[in-house]
């Protein structure tokens, strides 16, 4: 768990998130963030209930907030407090990938939590994964003022947006009627939930605003900086239709509270976002919901059964009831996931705590291991230029990850991994060998770009999309590689024939370059 220190000043207009960043010009410390992402993509919270950092739809896809490189341009999503002397505290609900940001105030204690949906398995509500980021805000003692701020800056901050505040009918998907035996399992034993939805006088309605975000297409003349793989290009240069909604609701004390987007500007941006401020008493929640919208997700649709299959998976009725089902999906996912886990020697909980965050960095389309879910942060403050791209797969990195998760009984992602290792082997270079790095494709190039309008991250320029190391001779990863192949062959899987056959040759590569000047184990 990490803390900001009890009776934070805030800045003079009352915002909370100022008053933490004003000791580095703007910037949180980045051990103050914390991850949460669906297997997709990941996006990073600051302990002052910003998000400062999300690429969508997927790893390598432009940023939407990126003001961890850029605090003017880059864009944010906020939710914080507005009242004085702030604690801030922050955690993951326990065996999850669920994020719980802590504010604690004279007059209450708010919590958001912060999640993107994962399907449990046989999973009666949602079998189908939601690509939405959710954040649940709400007051457990006394009551506490909020301000949000959401300014998505679409394409590394390069592509212009237009902002419609929609008015929809109030009750557009009313609460449904509980079942007995939902109601009864609706208050769930465990430490993580307590939102009575059966509870006498318990209501809730979904928002009569939806914020809608529609960046313009924007041709650059200094070249994409993606990838010439088809399967890259697609997510490398996705930049979609957004929209929030909201559902506000409480149990049983007083009305649902009060939510109003209106428009706003903001310093450096290419487009409106979205601010309101509203308050929350205990027993009253909000939740904001950020997604692609349906409409552009099926634009390029031209079968309409398969427009009415996508509703109907991916645009279920919003209510309170179905944000609990996708919080109860999501927090059972990662408890299944890690109960797999046969550690049981010391440090336990730091050890199942990073297989977790391991986990949130695997591609699982594909099974390749993300080596960073960033780009551009600096190795060091100051004008080193060593800020590089790391939204790639590594095979050191990713056969070190593979080690660690089968040295912990965790082998699904070692059978995926071995077959996206199988399709590398498939296409090695003409010389026999392999990349250093690959997309999460299996992409062999990644076009090096500066992104000249952005500052960095405390200043430290350049701002870097893609990766030039991609050719670079390393011999050392053959070893990982084979390391890791060992350990799944001796506690996964047995190799298969053809397995074996892109094995032994791999080895026989190395016989015949062992000798060969390379480039050491750092890309400098």
């Amino acid at each position: 768990m990490s803390s900001f220190p009890s009776g934070s000043p805030r800045s003079d207009d009352g915002r909370l998130s100022d008053a933490m960043r004003r000791n580095l010009n703007g910037y949180l410390p980045i051990d103050q963030y914390g991850m949460i992402g669906n297997l997709r993509t990941a996006a990073l919270v600051g302990m002052d209930g910003s998000i400062d950092f999300m690429c969508w739809p997927e790893f390598d896809s432009p940023s939407v907030f990126c003001r961890l490189l850029d605090k003017n341009k880059g864009g944010h999503f906020s939710i914080s407090p507005t009242c004085d002397k702030v604690t801030c505290k922050q955690q993951y609900l326990p065996f999850s990938n669920v994020l719980s940001t802590k504010f604690l105030a004279e007059d209450g204690v708010g919590v958001v939590t912060d999640f993107m949906h994962r399907p449990r398995p046989r999973s009666r509500s949602h079998r189908h994964m939601l690509p939405w980021v959710m954040r649940s805000v709400e007051v457990i003692r006394g009551e506490m003022e909020f301000q949000l701020e959401c300014f998505p800056a679409f394409d590394y901050a390069r592509a212009p947006h237009d902002l419609e505040i929609k008015v929809a009918p109030p009750n557009e998907t009313p609460q449904p009627e509980l079942h007995a035996a939902d109601a009864e399992n609706s208050i769930f034993q465990s430490v993580f939930l307590h939102w009575d939805l059966a509870g006498e006088g318990a209501e809730s309605h979904v928002g009569s605003q939806r914020a809608i975000f529609t960046p313009h297409p924007v041709e650059h003349t200094e070249g994409p900086g993606v990838s010439t793989n088809p399967e890259d290009v697609a997510a490398q240069t996705a930049v979609q239709q957004m929209d929030l909604r909201f559902v506000v609701g409480c149990a049983g004390v007083g009305s649902c509270p009060n939510v109003v987007f209106k428009a706003a500007d903001h310093p450096g941006g290419l487009g409106q976002g979205v601010v309101t401020r509203f308050k929350l008493s205990e027993g009253q929640r909000a939740v904001f919901i950020l997604r692609t919208t349906p409409e552009a997700a099926t634009e390029k649709m031209d079968n309409q059964n398969d427009v009415a299959l996508f509703y109907s998976r991916h645009d279920p009725a919003l209510n309170m009831k179905a944000v609990e089902d996708l919080l109860e999906d999501t927090l059972l996912y990662w408890l299944n996931w890690i109960r797999s886990c046969s550690y049981s020697g010391r440090w336990l909980e730091n050890v199942e705590r990073s297989a977790l965050i391991l986990k949130l960095m695997t591609y699982e389309p594909t099974g390749a291991v993300v080596a960073a879910v960033t780009f551009s942060l600096p190795e060091a403050i100051g004008d080193h230029g060593r800020n590089w791209d790391y939204r790639f797969t590594w095979v050191r990195d990713s056969a070190f990850t593979m080690y660690a998760l089968m040295r912990l009984g965790l082998n699904r992602e070692a059978r995926s991994y071995m077959s996206f290792v199988g399709r590398l082997c498939r296409a090695k270079n003409p010389d026999g060998g392999l990349q250093i790095m690959y997309t999460l494709r299996g992409g062999r190039d990644m076009p090096e770009l500066i992104l000249p309008h952005l500052e960095g991250y405390r200043g430290c320029a350049p701002v870097r999309i893609g990766n030039g190391a991609a050719d670079h001779l390393q011999l050392d990863i053959y070893g990982e590689l084979m390391d890791a192949v060992y350990l799944y062959n001796k506690f996964s899987n047995p190799l298969s024939y053809d397995e074996w056959v892109d094995v032994r040759a791999l080895v026989d590569y190395v016989c015949d370059n062992y000798d060969q000047p390379d480039m050491g184990i750092w890309e400098v």
